[in-house]
């Protein structure tokens, strides 16, 4: 027997059967329903004083149902909000994560990407602000180790281990981008708790540039920076000046173990959604470098709870800066 909503009618029902004398399984074979029903309904609204009562059980099963489609159907506010972010870059499950700390109201990613594929089937074009990840990693080739061996290198392994818990800020891991045809570059520098993130555009990728670049960027978090874990690239030949100037410990990943930083690789390929490989950045300007950097920034994140990395970063630092 399926499961029947119960009306008001039939709890006025219920509750004269009860009175009447007659036990769960009497009730559900006079109103046609499966005993469990029954027993769920007496359960969820028995008063231990008065009883069951019919009216009460039916307010609490309206604002229960109302409860239930406001937070699955998408009303008019909602829709609304799911287009602001999406044209912000947001995936469906940052949106769906942070829409509860926003407005109150949940709706699963899965309702999400089924409003956004109608709306592809009606003609819209909602589906082109998702982000796609079916590019094939491009694995670094052989040369990479021929780059030459940079001079008094702190590998990684000499990291302090508190760096792998992720339970402060001021640990960064820092990595540069390329342009098409090598024209162009970005210097990359992302915290690890908080997944904040700091690009700079530079017209060459040799060490002093590099290291000037670097300095530039952490010096205002030079209070909070604790240690900079980059790869084994030239351009990071001068870490000892990046060193003294922000009074921090540099530390080099192993080659080809690129998830030692993969923050900063996940991070990388977040950029390539804005600049893409065929892209050269010399003509890239500092206003589009701060829009990249505030969209990676104020996207909420799963792993922080569905804040932003702009929200967790400086709450930390206002918090360490204080003590």
């Amino acid at each position: 027997m399926r499961y029947k909503q119960l009306t008001l009618e039939k709890r006025y029902h219920i509750s004269a059967l009860q009175k009447a004398g007659l036990n769960q399984k009497e009730v559900a074979n006079e109103l046609g329903v499966h005993p469990s029903t029954i027993s769920r309904e007496l359960r969820r609204n028995n008063d231990k004083i008065r009883g069951y009562n019919a009216e009460l059980a039916q307010i609490i099963s309206t604002k229960t149902e109302m409860q239930k489609r406001k937070r699955h159907s998408l009303t008019k506010p909602i829709e609304k909000y799911i287009r602001a972010k999406l044209k912000q870059d947001w995936s469906p499950e940052q949106i769906s994560g942070r829409m509860k700390l926003d407005t109150g109201v949940s709706v699963v990613h899965e309702t999400i990407y089924r409003y956004i594929y109608t709306n592809k089937k009606n003609g819209g074009k909602l589906y082109q602000y998702l982000r796609h990840k079916n590019k094939k990693y491009h694995k670094r080739s052989n040369d990479y180790m021929a780059r030459g061996t940079i001079i008094d290198r702190i590998m990684i392994d000499k990291r302090p281990k508190i760096v792998e818990k992720k339970s402060r800020i001021g640990d960064w891991e820092i990595d540069t981008v390329v342009g098409k045809d090598h024209k162009g570059f970005l210097v990359t520098v992302v915290d690890r708790k908080s997944k904040f993130a700091i690009i700079k555009n530079v017209p060459t990728k040799h060490a002093e540039v590099v290291t000037q670049a670097l300095i530039e960027m952490l010096t205002p978090m030079k209070k909070i920076t604790h240690t900079i874990t980059s790869d084994n690239g030239k351009e990071f030949a001068y870490h000892k000046q990046v060193v003294a100037a922000l009074n921090t410990d540099f530390y080099f990943a192993n080659p080809y173990h690129s998830w030692e930083r993969g923050l900063n690789e996940h991070t990388n390929g977040l950029i390539r959604q804005y600049l893409p490989k065929k892209s050269t950045f010399l003509n890239v300007s500092k206003d589009e470098i701060i829009m990249i950097q505030n969209r990676l920034n104020n996207r909420p994140r799963k792993i922080l709870g569905y804040k932003t990395p702009y929200e967790v970063f400086f709450s930390e630092m206002s918090k360490k800066l204080a003590s």
